[in-house]
């Protein structure tokens, strides 16, 4: 199915996938190993949200699973495969929660602010787990292969739907026209990453308003009219 300007490209989820690859070798796939298979990928991110991809081992997740490496192995065939499709997985769970729900949003401002609380509310959740796009860019920044390919394709799409979004305002004449996509999404993520630190490392009280208040100032520097931004319910008054 090819993209709309709006949305993702569709990447099939781990049972979609599985059968696409039994069709194209000829095999038909039981829904009980379809099952299976999606099985063993949640545990895989499970594990992977936790420790890293690089934890992830045939014989780790066999042990997981109460399977036997074989049978692991047959739905997978190496241990790089499987990382992919935790990959794919993870992000597909992503632009459930966090892209989708905002295109009921108005396009504009009222979507880019759909975007990031979604974004922020999904890393609410993982402060307490950990966030693959994260630990990925750590263990695989100095890598060449697939899996790195596959994580910089997917935070590569997530990137370019928010500057679509940020394209958007400036359409709308809502963000100065001089405003530059890819600065503002640099600005925004920054948000994102230094909340990871703060909250997990350094567990520093105030982080996830801090997080919410940089937003607030980003769309205040850039906004065509600053009363289209939620700045004053934020931050101080001037006196006060």
């Amino acid at each position: 199915m090819p993209s709309s300007p709006h949305s993702f490209p569709v990447i099939p989820n781990a049972s979609a996938r599985a059968a696409k690859n039994m069709a194209a070798s000829g095999h038909r796939a039981s829904p009980k190993g379809l099952q299976t298979r999606a099985h063993i990928i949640d545990t895989a991110l499970q594990l992977a949200t936790h420790n890293g991809l690089e934890s992830l081992s045939i014989g780790g997740l066999a042990e997981a699973t109460n399977m036997s490496k074989s049978g692991v192995f047959a739905h997978f065939g190496s241990r790089e495969e499987l990382q992919i499709c935790v990959i794919r997985e993870y992000h597909q769970r992503f632009e459930q929660e966090v892209f989708y729900p905002a295109l009921q949003a108005e396009r504009g401002l009222p979507r880019l602010r759909a975007l990031f609380d979604n974004w922020m509310q999904r890393t609410s959740i993982e402060l307490d787990s950990g966030c693959i796009y994260i630990s990925g860019a750590i263990d695989f920044h100095d890598s060449i292969g697939p899996v790195r390919d596959a994580l910089v394709e997917s935070i590569g799409i997530w990137h370019a739907a928010m500057c679509r979004t940020i394209e958007h305002c400036k359409e709308l004449g809502q963000l100065v026209p001089d405003a530059e996509g890819k600065q503002i999404l640099t600005e925004v993520h920054a948000l994102i990453l230094v909340l990871h630190y703060e909250a997990r490392f350094l567990r520093s009280p105030g982080a996830m308003q801090r997080a919410l208040t940089g937003f607030e100032n980003i769309l205040l520097r850039y906004s065509v009219q600053p009363q289209n931004c939620r700045a004053s319910d934020v931050l101080p008054k001037a006196g006060a």
